[in-house]
């Protein structure tokens, strides 16, 4: 499944995202990259126990909290601290996959990667290339997005991001370990929340068939969830 989601950081979040980057140490992306995806990395990212990287990390994160899209298609169970990256012209990641299992930096904690996520730190006319290219079971995805939108999709898919030819394209990038690990669950239950949304628009909370459904969702969930 792969979702746009439109808005999830304001222009004022998106601005001082930007600002406090602008003063942040860049270092070579490939300090968080597993040793086949380092061949293919070459870009920039802040350190994650960096002052900057904590306080954007905690704002990115408090944004998911409040973001009602993102919680019924990632059905988080754990976010994976965000990350800060940028493609100056010239830079691309080439084809990989993201690894299965993260070490949580600091802890003995391991996270399972079911979703990724790219949010856009720059607007669409500030670069050049910089696609963000998914291979999966629908087919191949060229995406770019305006500042503060952000995009999921499978962990497991194959993606790339295309050579920046102008410019530098800036986002956070991160993982969830969702409550549903399988793909087409998490799609059918996704499908299922926003069937439920539509219905209430037309019919009263008390409705039977809103109960009802409400209550097959939950019990769908309450089968496939693993906490």
């Amino acid at each position: 499944m792969l979702i746009h989601i439109a808005g999830v950081l304001s222009a004022a979040e998106v601005a001082y995202c930007r600002a406090l980057l602008e003063k942040s140490q860049w270092v070579d992306g490939r300090v968080t990259a597993g040793d086949q995806s380092a061949k293919a990395k070459f870009n920039l990212q802040i350190p994650q126990d960096s002052a900057e990287g904590r306080e954007l990390a905690d704002l990115v994160l408090q944004a998911l909290g409040r973001n009602a899209l993102f919680n019924s298609a990632a059905l988080p169970l754990r976010v994976f601290p965000p990350l800060f990256n940028r493609y100056d012209a010239g830079m691309c990641f080439n084809t990989h996959v993201d690894n299965a299992i993260r070490p949580l930096p600091g802890t003995g904690f391991r996270f399972r990667t079911d979703v990724s996520s790219t949010l856009f730190l720059s607007e669409l006319d500030e670069y050049d290339g910089g696609e963000l290219i998914i291979q999966d079971t629908y087919g191949t995805q060229k995406i770019r997005c305006p500042a503060g939108d952000m995009v999921l999709y499978p962990a497991s898919s194959l993606h790339s991001v295309s050579t920046v030819t102008r410019g530098s394209r800036w986002a956070s990038f991160f993982w969830s370990q969702s409550m549903v690990r399988d793909d087409t669950q998490r799609t059918l239950l996704y499908q299922f929340d926003r069937s439920i949304i539509e219905t209430r628009q037309s019919l009263p909370d008390d409705h039977p068939a809103v109960l009802g459904l409400t209550a097959t969702y939950h019990n769908l969930i309450r089968r496939w969830a693993e906490l």
